[in-house]
């Protein structure tokens, strides 16, 4: 297989150090996912006319949510054989090795498990806080989520991790990081592109088309069948993170992702069907 037009991919995954310190281009995706998700999400309340301090106790239930629930979801659906001997690194940053326990940072997180997080989170902060249906909150807050997950997708590049099969396409990527010698998709970079795409569209939805945003679970619904539906094609071309996938049909990612395309029809369904539901400013 030709690795002329290929790119040869070599990125530090770290954007800087000092000393023992280094601050990582995932983690420093994922601080400034969330930066840019609370600003968002604070003029999209200011615009709609809601209190934009919900945003500060929102954003509290679904940091805490999406770093438990994603690292509970790798756990469970990726790594429960070892972990299940290892119960001391489901949150510990820690791995054993010849000289006894390191830090070593977390060693995966799922996407799966951290939407599930998030929905739960919501939940309890709709009865809590908002007194208004989980929808009402997550028709909002599916809009940064969805740029967001771009910017951890971009971390996985700059990580090396989370690529395809090999490919002859031009813009194949050799990760030499991970001493690969031939060209293979960069299946972070599509999923990023599908995320942006998603973040425009519901940004334009929730600005543009009053009639839609207004009928309770639409946009949320939007969300998972773009989401999924683009995470389950892209897995088809995406090297199997785990070595038990190898024999299956369609691996986990698919399999958890189709959950959420049926829930996504679903409530474009039903929001469609009924009629819009505008509640006072709060």
């Amino acid at each position: 297989m030709s690795t002329l037009l290929a790119i040869h991919w070599n990125a530090s995954p770290e954007f800087f150090s000092l000393g023992p310190i280094s601050v990582r281009w995932y983690g420093l995706m994922f601080a400034l996912g969330f930066l840019l998700g609370y600003s968002i999400l604070t003029q999209m309340l200011k615009f709609e006319g809601s209190d934009p301090l919900l945003v500060e106790k929102l954003f509290v239930y679904v940091i805490v949510a999406t770093i438990v629930g994603a690292r509970l979801g790798h756990v469970i659906f990726y790594g429960w054989e070892y972990y299940s001997k290892h119960l001391i690194e489901i949150f510990l940053p820690i791995a054993k090795g010849d000289n006894g326990y390191k830090f070593v940072g977390f060693q995966g997180l799922a996407s799966h498990g951290g939407a599930m997080g998030i929905i739960l989170a919501v939940w309890l902060f709709s009865i809590r806080v908002t007194k208004r249906p989980i929808l009402w909150t997550l028709d909002r807050l599916v809009v940064p989520i969805a740029l967001v997950g771009a910017m951890i997708r971009f971390g996985n590049l700059m990580n090396s991790e989370i690529y395809g099969v090999a490919t002859n396409l031009p813009w194949g990527f050799i990760f030499e990081r991970n001493n690969e010698t031939v060209a293979k998709h960069p299946t972070a970079i599509y999923e990023s592109i599908c995320y942006l795409l998603s973040f425009g569209l519901l940004l334009y939805f929730y600005y543009k088309k009053k009639e839609l945003k207004d009928r309770t679970g639409f946009l949320t619904g939007v969300f998972f069948i773009a989401i999924f539906s683009a995470r389950f094609f892209i897995e088809f071309i995406k090297e199997n993170q785990e070595s038990f996938e190898s024999g299956m049909s369609l691996n986990m990612g698919q399999i958890l992702s189709i959950p959420f395309v049926l829930a996504g029809l679903a409530l474009v369904y039903f929001a469609l069907t009924r009629p819009p539901v505008i509640y006072s400013a709060k």
